[in-house]
């Protein structure tokens, strides 16, 4: 894949990187490195032990070998800033910049280990085909792990052209709207060009890393804002709207009206990682109905007083809700535990305090049948 390199009209001078996201603050942080000669560039794909990096002079290739940590978390990204040796062959990345924001998902591995997918993004655009039944579970579970990067979420919903009726659109765009409280939702048909024009606007201030499912239509809609088919398009299948893994690596690529797009390729499993705040985030509404409960630990189940379920039961909060809220709590409470050997105590404390008080009950409602 070639990379195209031209310098921006403003700060050009002063940032020859600026189209790619480099600013006042980066030159800050680099400052120690350029003493030592090495070269400031951004990595734009990473792939087998080795990177491309975009730097004031074009795109170099290096060897990564010098920053692969054992720790999964710290191995060189697309979108980390680099220190890179200035010549040589072969080429080195030296360090990375410390990372403003990261998005980071749990693997699929039995020892649930993080995977880092993109680094200092200002953006997390979840993509979402209107080609199948709505998944108002995953977007919520994307949601999380886009706020507890620090990125921005923004929910694209793809083919809206395959929508016929205006009616049936704002629907669904409702729908979603309500499943992500703060989100900005856009409707957009790379086919047709509706909604790229304002979604070019949205992204041109920063850096947008494109996230979903396979065939949710991520690589026709970076053609679209990347304005030519630099990334491969493949079928989608008609019975149930799934698609092949067409993008393979993580790519940064500027877009022509400003900002930078990191591609990805399709997610089969999206599995939290540590995302608590995150969580809360995407279920402001519970959480916010949470400080009305009569108990401060109140887990919204079954306990006097709870705020929580009596939203529930007046219809103003859905049950699909809550239950999605309990499931990733859940979840990342696991996932923390696996982690945390602190945490994993609590939990076995909680375990047995409630197995004790359950089967204190227990006895108590035999002793009254006695």
């Amino acid at each position: 894949m070639s990379f195209s390199f031209s310098s921006p009209e403003a700060s050009s001078a002063s940032y020859p990187l600026a189209q790619y996201g480099w600013d006042q603050g980066w030159e800050a942080e680099f400052a120690p490195y350029a003493q030592r000669g090495l070269l400031s560039g951004r990595v734009v794909r990473v792939d087998r032990g080795q990177c491309d990096v975009v730097t004031a002079g074009g795109v170099i290739r290096a060897d990564t070998a010098l920053v692969t940590p054992h720790d999964p978390l710290r191995v060189i990204c697309t979108g980390d800033w680099a220190a890179v040796d200035a010549d040589g062959d072969p080429r080195f990345v030296r360090a990375y910049l410390p990372r403003r924001t990261a998005f980071v998902r749990s693997t699929s591995s039995s020892r649930s280990e993080g995977q880092i997918l993109a680094a200092n993004v200002d953006h997390a655009i979840i993509a979402v085909s209107l080609a199948v039944e709505l998944d108002l579970g995953r977007i919520e579970r994307f949601l999380a792990l886009g706020w507890e990067s620090g990125a921005l979420p923004l929910v694209v919903l793809t083919k809206a052209d395959l929508v016929d009726d205006p009616a049936v659109l704002a629907h669904l765009v409702d729908d979603v709207q309500a499943a992500a409280p703060g989100v900005q939702v856009l409707a957009v048909s790379s086919a047709t060009g509706e909604g790229i024009e304002v979604l070019s606007a949205v992204l041109s201030g920063g850096t947008s890393v494109l996230l979903g499912v396979s065939g949710a239509g991520k690589s026709t809609l970076a053609n679209a804002l990347l304005g030519d088919e630099v990334m491969e398009v493949q079928a989608i299948r008609d019975a149930d709207g799934k698609g092949r893994h067409t993008t393979t690596t993580r790519n940064l690529l500027a877009m022509p009206g400003g900002g930078v797009l990191i591609d990805t390729p399709g997610l089969r499993g999206v599995g939290l990682w540590d995302a608590e705040v995150g969580v809360g985030q995407v279920f402001s509404e519970i959480e916010r109905l949470a400080g009305g409960c009569r108990f401060h630990d109140c887990a919204h189940v079954s306990e006097p007083g709870c705020a929580v379920l009596a939203a529930v039961e007046d219809g103003s909060l859905p049950v699909r809700r809550l239950e999605s809220y309990r499931k990733l709590l859940r979840e990342n409470q696991r996932i923390v535990a696996k982690t945390d050997a602190r945490l994993r105590s609590e939990i076995l404390r909680d375990w047995k305090r409630k197995g004790a008080e359950g089967r204190a009950a227990m006895e108590a409602k035999r002793g009254r049948i006695r």
